[in-house]
C-alpha cells in the first residue's frame, strides 16, 4: 500500500460519523489496519466492542472515502505533515492519553517529541502583570533550556504573548488550532503564525474547512495538555478555557503550575483557586519551575562531571543514553532511539545492559530514568 493510499484510509477513519478517537483505536486494535476497516464485512465490524449496526452503515458509506480524497488532495498540495496514532513519530506524550486524536495535521519544523515541552495558557484578557510574567518566564527558560518547545493555542491574551516571547528568544513554538490549516483564527495573528511555521509550527486535529467553533477550542485543549511535560496557567478568571486545560492536564497526570495573584484581581482568581485546591503548583519564577521539574541544567552539569567518573566502562551508546537521561527525569524509549540514532530493537540490548549495571531503571509507559 502506497503512502498516499495509506493516508487516504487514515483520513477516512476520522471522517466517519459517530466514530471518535477512542472508537477509532478500538477498530484499529481489532481489525488491525486502516484500509482493512473499510474492506471488512459487516459481521467483522460488528465484532468490535461498541460498534452497532447503524455505525457499521456509516463506516461503509462511500461518501466517507470521497470526503477523504478531497482532504488528501488538500494535504498533498499544501505539503502538510500528518501523524497517525500508530506512527512511531506521533507525539509520544500525547499517544499515552486515552482520547488522543487519531490523526494530526502539522505545518512547521519543530520536533513534537522535543525533550522538553512546556504548554503555556491563560486568559484572553491578560493584564500587564500576566504579559510581563509570561515574557520574563519564557526569556529565562530560553537561557536555561535553549531548545525547549513552547506550546499554546494562538488565542488572544496569554497564548499569543507566549508565542511571541518564544519567537523573540529564538525558542521553537507550536500553536494548537481549533480549526483546519486552511485559515488562521484570529486573523490578526496571521503574521505571528507565519513566523511560527519557520521556527515552530501549527498543529491541529481538524481538517480543512473546519470553522473555529466554540466546542473545537475545548477539544484542542486536550492536545495542548497532552503533548507537554508541564502546563502553566498564567492568569485566569474563575471560569475559562485555561482552567479546562489544567483539569485535563491533571487527568493526564501532568505537572500543572499557576501564577498567583492578588485576591482582588479578577484574572488571578482562577489561578489562585487552582493553587488553593492543590490542582496546581504555585509558580513564581522560571528558577522555581526548573528546580521543581529537575531541569536545573547549571547544577546538573556540575554533577554530571562527577557522575561520569563512576561509569568509565560505558560503551558509546550507553554513554549517549546516560547523557540524555541525565538531562531529564525520564525519557520515552522512542525518543531515546531517535536521539541516539539507532532503532528501538538495536537500543534494547543497551538498555538491558545498563539496567543490569544498575545505572537505569524502566518505568511504566516505555519510560526510562537514571537510578
Amino acid at each position: 500500500m502506497s503512502f498516499d493510499e495509506k493516508l487516504l484510509y487514515q483520513i477516512a477513519l476520522t471522517k466517519i460519523n459517530g466514530v471518535g478517537d477512542i472508537t477509532a483505536r478500538q477498530l484499529l486494535e481489532v481489525i488491525g489496519d486502516e484500509k482493512e476497516i473499510f474492506m471488512s464485512s459487516k459481521k467483522n465490524l460488528m465484532s468490535v466492542r461498541g460498534i452497532a449496526h447503524c455505525l457499521v452503515e456509516e463506516i461503509l458509506n462511500p461518501e466517507v472515502l470521497r470526503k477523504a480524497e478531497k482532504e488528501l488532495d488538500f494535504v498533498l498540495k499544501n505539503n502538510i505533515q500528518t501523524y497517525f496514532i500508530s506512527d512511531d513519530n506521533y507525539p509520544f506524550r500525547l499517544k499515552e492519553c486515552l482520547d488522543a486524536p487519531a490523526l494530526l495535521y502539522y505545518k512547521g519544523n519543530a520536533d513534537l517529541n522535543n525533550t522538553k515541552i512546556i504548554s503555556i495558557v491563560g486568559t484572553r484578557k491578560s493584564t500587564n502583570y500576566g504579559n510581563s510574567f509570561c515574557e520574563k518566564f519564557v526569556e529565562d527558560i530560553s537561557k536555561n533550556l535553549p531548545q525547549a518547545l513552547i506550546v499554546s493555542g494562538l488565542a488572544y491574551g496569554i497564548d499569543i504573548q507566549a508565542h511571541k516571547a518564544a519567537l523573540k528568544n529564538n525558542l521553537p513554538t507550536v500553536g494548537v488550532l481549533a480549526h483546519g490549516l486552511d485559515r488562521i483564527y484570529p486573523s490578526s495573528h496571521r503574521n505571528t503564525a507565519i513566523e511560527m511555521v519557520k521556527n515552530g509550527g501549527l498543529l491541529t486535529e481538524f481538517p480543512s474547512e473546519t470553522e473555529p467553533e466554540r466546542y473545537n477550542f475545548v477539544r484542542r485543549n486536550r492536545i495542548v495538555a497532552g503533548m507537554a511535560d508541564a502546563v502553566i496557567v498564567i492568569e485566569s478568571d474563575k471560569k475559562g478555557g485555561s482552567l479546562i486545560t489544567a483539569e485535563i492536564a491533571n487527568s493526564y497526570n501532568k505537572d500543572v503550575f499557576a501564577t498567583p495573584g492578588r485576591t482582588t484581581d479578577k484574572y488571578s482568581a482562577g489561578c489562585n483557586q487552582l493553587i488553593e485546591d492543590n490542582k496546581a503548583i504555585i509558580l513564581q519564577s522560571a528558577e522555581s519551575f526548573l528546580r521543581f521539574m529537575n531541569w536545573d541544567t547549571s547544577k546538573k552539569k556540575q554533577a554530571q562531571a562527577k557522575q561520569r567518573q563512576l561509569f568509565l566502562d560505558l560503551s558509546e551508546n550507553e554513554q549517549a543514553v546516560y547523557d540524555i537521561l541525565f538531562q531529564s527525569e525520564s525519557v520515552h524509549i522512542n525518543l531515546l532511539s531517535s536521539q541516539v540514532e539507532i532503532s528501538v530493537s538495536q537500543l534494547f540490548p543497551t538498555l538491558l545492559e545498563m539496567e543490569m549495571k544498575g545505572i537505569i531503571e524502566p518505568q511504566p509507559g516505555g519510560l526510562y530514568k537514571l537510578v
